[in-house]
């Protein structure tokens, strides 16, 4: 007889992963905060998502540029702009029953329930993050605050032309 391989999953496990599709869920605020390597950059991905897939009734996801996220260091920025962007373009080349899984999974519908304007809404979201003037905005607090800066100097009460 084989020994499994992992131990089973525990009560806490199955708690921990329906807590995070909460927070990952738009239609609910969320404020994410655990320790490192608890998955709060997927719950974050996993939001701005399901924030720019077409609604359940039919209207469209946010655009791109109407996205904010904001982190403390540059290197979870880049991280999760490239894990946005890898989930996205996975999607952009899937075939429909790979990827209606994939929609399941991340946003607990059933998979009938994805049309083929659904799929390809979702195959068109790389694309439209890239074209997007301004694109997806995932930054620093400090990158945010000194875009802030810059545009409104006179209001901030610094000087016009301010850089960090």
């Amino acid at each position: 007889m084989t020994k499994p391989v992992l131990p089973p999953l525990t009560e806490d496990f199955h708690t921990a992963v329906a807590v995070q599709a909460r927070a990952a869920d738009p239609q609910h605020s969320a404020f994410v905060m655990a320790n490192a390597g608890s998955g709060k950059t997927k719950v974050l991905i996993d939001r701005v998502a399901r924030l720019l897939l077409r609604r359940r009734d039919g209207r469209p996801g946010a655009a791109p540029d109407s996205i904010l996220c904001i982190t403390y260091t540059k290197a979870t920025a880049n991280e999760m702009l490239k894990r946005l962007f890898d989930t996205l373009g996975a999607w952009s080349v899937m075939e429909d029953a790979p990827l209606r899984a994939k929609l399941t999974q991340l946003q607990g519908r059933p998979a009938e329930s994805y049309q083929r304007e659904d799929l390809e809404d979702a195959r068109a979201l790389f694309a439209r993050a890239l074209e997007t003037p301004g694109g997806l905005r995932i930054e620093t607090i400090h990158a945010f605050c000194a875009r802030v800066l810059r545009r409104f100097p006179l209001e901030a009460g610094v000087f016009p032309g301010f850089a960090e």
